[in-house]
């Protein structure tokens, strides 16, 4: 049974550890593998910053003990942007494709409305098909394309900006 909830200071290694096995199982998150330096302790008080902050979260996927996936919010902090989240998705192979994705993303919705923000947004790979699926089914919608945003294996890669808003 995997359980969704929101993270705790003392997650941060097994969260960190999560971050790099994405790192190592995927090309569609930002760092490759080895490039990650965060230490443990650095973790720990982005966590503590995070928790504190009132308009951000991380919701871990935990299975047995072990995290297989996160969404983590990033509200906004000047005041034109107070209202936004950024949001930022991770699943570990083994759990896509398993109804993981859709339970991340009500839970962050059930968080978000217990704060001010009236929209998400988020950045996609264009060739990240399951992705784009997943959060067009979440009721996100294509607001414009980054051109050459990433580069990835040699070639240039555009990605998707995104958005859904929620009623004030």
């Amino acid at each position: 049974m995997i359980e969704i909830r929101e993270i705790r200071e003392d997650d941060a290694e097994r969260f960190l550890r999560l971050c790099l096995r994405l790192d190592q199982e995927t090309k569609f998150m930002l760092y490759e593998p080895g490039e990650r330096t965060t230490t443990v302790e650095a973790q720990r008080d982005r966590i503590q910053s995070i928790l504190t902050e009132g308009r951000s979260t991380i919701l871990v996927a935990e299975d047995q003990g072990e995290f297989v996936g996160y969404l983590a919010v990033f509200g906004g902090n000047a005041n034109k942007t107070k209202h936004v989240g950024y949001l930022v998705v991770g699943i570990v192979e083994a759990h896509t494709g398993k109804g993981l994705g859709t339970s991340l993303f009500e839970a962050a919705e059930a968080w978000r409305s217990q704060t001010g923000l009236t929209k998400f947004e988020l950045t996609v790979m264009v060739p990240n098909e399951r992705a784009v699926a997943l959060y067009k089914k979440m009721g996100f919608e294509v607001e414009g394309v980054k051109r050459n945003s990433i580069r990835m294996d040699g070639k240039y890669v555009d990605e998707y900006y995104m958005g859904k808003i929620f009623p004030a």
